[in-house]
């Protein structure tokens, strides 16, 4: 029922360039696992072997820290629609910040949102298909503006003021690289 890849054909990019929401799990070598939900315009394949993602703004900073400990990433792409598919990307990921240099070059890729913490890439060790039998359908109505909106009022200092309050440790009390 899966089929393994070595890194991402036409139609597996086809596939993810259709998607609305996607899934990001990582885990410290001790402590939680995490796995978030992710939406908006904000995933993009860079080649077959890379890709990056942006990861804004939110109340807890979970996949900074673990990247930052062991990079063992996993996304996942599930079709709602009618052809079901289930796509898993395996690789070591990075956090890049805004102080960092390769933010510029990779932050321009996506929508020029105020809430815009961190960028990931990851480097892809596997890819995996299954069937996604058992995924129920469901229809995108639109993205959620709460958190674009949120971002816009608090302002850029704003939310700078908020990462080092509340986004500078994680769950079990590890850094996120927000100084």
């Amino acid at each position: 029922m899966s089929d393994i890849y070595e890194s991402l054909d036409d139609k597996h990019v086809d596939f993810i360039n259709k998607q609305k929401l996607f899934f990001v799990a990582t885990a410290p070598d001790e402590g939680f696992i995490n796995l978030s939900p992710k939406g908006m315009d904000s995933f993009r394949v860079i080649d077959n072997k890379t890709v990056v993602w942006l990861n804004m703004t939110g109340s807890g900073n979970e996949t900074a820290a673990h990247v930052l400990e062991n990079q063992r990433m996993t996304v996942m792409f599930c079709s709602f629609d009618k052809q079901p598919l289930i796509l898993r990307l395996y690789g070591k990921a990075a956090a890049i910040h805004p102080k960092d240099k390769q933010w510029d070059e990779l932050i321009s890729l996506f929508p020029d949102y105020v809430g815009a913490r961190q960028l990931f890439t990851l480097n892809l060790d596997m890819v995996q298909g299954s069937c996604g039998y058992a995924v129920p359908h469901y229809d995108f109505v639109s993205d959620r503006k709460t958190l674009v909106n949120w971002a816009d009022k608090t302002g850029r200092d704003g939310i700078e003021e908020y990462w080092k309050n509340r986004n500078t440790r994680s769950l079990d009390d590890k850094p996120t690289g927000i100084e």
